[in-house]
């Protein structure tokens, strides 16, 4: 045992001697002094605050939002029938032709708990019968309330015996470029599937003058009219549209913000139609090549290139040349980020623009009125209500003033006179125009009643 112990204090002697000459002998010095006139190296570092759930996908919990919304979306099956091609032998022996049954899908939004329905145009176009599937398998028929195809939203109403869950619309002004949000519908047929993405862009027009919502989250057919929530839960928007050589999904996914959907399912819901307000303004064409060479392409903003006559704009003082920066509270870069939030109001809504006229920054304060022009239908006439000054004018209290025609109408000198009639039917206003011009035959015979400036009626024949 003594051998033992000497041993190991032999060792531990030895140990401590190696150790001590190699510190002494060999190991060279690697500390960096700082003299008192010299400059201590800082790393400069952000101070802005780190988010409560962290940085990563991992940090974020989407279970919340996912159960709330499965059960508040529903799939939704379009049946319609078509009559096929055109034959020899439909032409020469009438037959009739056979109807092939087609069916399509989408999706549907829950918005309360006694069965209304928000969904796309698109989904339920030319439908003879719309069924609804729950997430719990029960199919309902539905009826269609409304839509509107320049928003391509739609409400469809199910008649229910118990209170449904259901998701109530958010805010989409606040959602922000970056945010977490989840597409949740029924790709494929399947039942609902949830995908989550981020807010990729806001304001995408799509060449439609629209504003919507892009998105990186997975959206295929049969998501059409789905929700896009944020990790809250909210229903910030209409799963609308996706860009694809394919047909499926590449990345690119494209949502109506709810803050125009709820706009127009209110709309519905009390006029049975949608009341658009409008500013009055047309906006120069950025992308053209007279807008390039006077430099409007770097402009940020909007540019006014005309204002309507007796538009809200026109009576607030906006001229042709300002640029709009702001609206309210919504900063304007581009068109679309100016008529995105205006489809959220109606006629006789008041806004404050800023403009800014020759670098100075200007408030008007506009009130939006009601489309005052339209395009009619199978003619092309453009047609706007007429104004005090017209009515004077002309000697009348009701009609539509003709704006502008087709090339093929130019030869008719049509310009500046105004529709009184169609047919036997009096036209008070654009609407009344648009109603009845709808109704021509291409294949019959229709006559219109003008009144040109000097107060003279002239009657024209299509047929």
């Amino acid at each position: 045992m003594k051998r033992i112990a000497g041993l190991f204090l032999v060792s531990l002697f030895a140990g401590a001697i190696t150790l001590g000459a190699y510190k002494l002998f060999f190991e060279e010095d690697n500390y960096k002094w700082v003299q008192a006139d010299q400059n201590v190296p800082v790393l400069s570092t952000s101070t802005l605050s780190t988010s409560a759930k962290g940085a990563g996908i991992n940090e974020v919990d989407f279970t919340i939002a996912a159960e709330k919304t499965v059960n508040a979306v529903v799939h939704v099956k379009n049946l319609s029938t078509s009559k096929g091609s055109n034959s020899l032998s439909d032409f020469f022996y009438g037959f009739e032709r056979q109807q092939t049954p087609q069916i399509g899908t989408g999706s549907g939004v829950i918005i309360s708990p006694d069965g209304f329905i928000v969904t796309n145009n698109h989904v339920i176009a030319n439908a003879s019968q719309l069924e609804v599937t729950l997430n719990s398998k029960k199919t309902y028929e539905a009826e269609v309330i409304g839509a509107d195809s320049n928003t391509d939203i739609a409400l469809l109403k199910i008649d229910v015996d118990r209170p449904l869950p259901y998701l109530a619309f958010g805010d989409s002004d606040n959602s922000r470029v970056g945010e977490w949000v989840l597409a949740v519908g029924n790709p494929f047929s399947l039942t609902s599937t949830v995908t989550a993405g981020i807010v990729s862009a806001k304001a995408r027009s799509l060449g439609r003058n629209q504003s919507f919502i892009q998105t990186d989250a997975a959206v295929n057919p049969g998501n059409s009219g789905g929700a896009l929530v944020n990790t809250n839960g909210d229903l910030i928007g209409i799963n609308t549209a996706i860009t694809s050589q394919t047909g499926s999904y590449v990345g690119y996914a494209f949502a109506v913000p709810s803050n125009i959907a709820k706009k127009v399912v209110e709309d519905i819901m009390e006029f049975g139609n949608v009341q658009r307000g409008l500013l009055g303004i047309s906006a120069a064409n950025v992308n053209s090549q007279a807008a390039m060479e006077l430099g409007l392409d770097e402009i940020e903003g909007v540019y006014i290139s005309q204002v309507s006559e007796d538009s809200g704009a026109e009576e607030a003082g906006l001229r042709e040349g300002d640029v709009i920066k702001q609206v309210d509270n919504i900063l304007v870069r581009k068109f679309s980020e100016l008529t995105g939030y205006l489809s959220s109001k109606r006629p006789g809504d008041t806004v404050d623009v800023v403009v800014d006229r020759d670098g100075n920054k200007l408030t008007k304060k506009v009130t939006l009125k009601k489309q005052q022009t339209v395009i009619l239908p199978t003619t092309g006439f453009m047609v706007k209500n007429l104004s005090d000054e017209d009515k004077k004018t002309f000697g009348v209290k009701k009609g539509v003033k003709i704006i502008d025609v087709p090339e093929g109408y130019g030869r008719y000198d049509l310009k500046n006179k105004v529709i009184i009639a169609v047919d036997d039917n009096e036209i008070t206003n654009i609407d009344d125009a648009r109603e009845h011009f709808g109704e021509i035959s291409r294949y019959g015979r229709t006559s219109f009643t003008m009144i040109n400036e000097k107060g003279e009626k002239e009657r024209l024949i299509l047929q």
